[in-house]
């Protein structure tokens, strides 16, 4: 599994600062072959994470625009993040124009769902407005999300976070689903924590 060593900085003015990698493993390659192009940035601060997708995408699409609806279902970009040592994951699910989905899980049908107080600290913004959207062509766009430490039930900054990050979007003109690490499971999920990579928090 890969690691990422993440570096502390003052926020996204610092991003040329941040870790640097790839979302580009397509798992299921012979059913969803597309893959489009996605770089990930992330570096923390004291008190949260900080993550951010840079896409380039054939016509992204956005219909959701309620907290916790089916943004997979949108262009969207995941995170999901265990805590070592404790059961369980958190997911947090964005498409591309802010709506959010997030939850603690035990498994991809056993969760809670953040509630629209506790969500709203998780910030969310992209490039692309928070309007609904259907746009027919290549289209590069970026997300940014800002995950306090308080929402995955910490006190102050861990040592390392267990994680695996994703862009998918069912319901979009080519399906796809795409992950930082690799995922080995026949049909696609991503809500399967064993392959998960680190991030080192420094």
């Amino acid at each position: 599994m890969n690691t990422l060593k993440v570096p502390s900085v003052g926020g996204f003015a610092d991003l040329d600062k941040f870790a640097k990698a790839s979302i580009a493993s397509v798992n299921w390659p012979d059913a969803f072959p597309y893959a489009p192009e996605v770089k990930l940035s992330v570096a923390h601060t004291a008190d949260r994470l900080l993550v951010r997708f840079d896409v380039t995408e054939d016509n992204p699409k956005a219909v959701t625009t309620e907290n916790n609806g089916p943004v997979w279902e949108d262009s969207c970009c995941e995170f999901f993040v265990s805590i070592p040592g404790q059961p369980g994951y958190f997911n947090f699910e964005t498409n591309c124009i802010g709506a959010g989905l997030a939850a603690k899980r035990t498994s991809r049908e056993d969760c809670v769902h953040f509630d629209d107080e506790k969500m709203a600290k998780v910030i969310r913004r992209s490039t692309l407005g928070c309007q609904p959207l259907d746009i027919k062509e290549t289209t590069a766009w970026a997300l940014e999300l800002e995950v306090p430490f308080e929402v995955l039930g910490l006190d102050g900054c861990p040592e390392c976070l267990n994680a695996n990050f994703y862009k998918c979007g069912d319901k979009t003109d080519k399906p796809h689903y795409i992950s930082w690490n690799r995922i080995d499971n026949p049909k696609p999920n991503f809500h399967l924590p064993e392959f998960f990579g680190t991030l080192v928090l420094e």
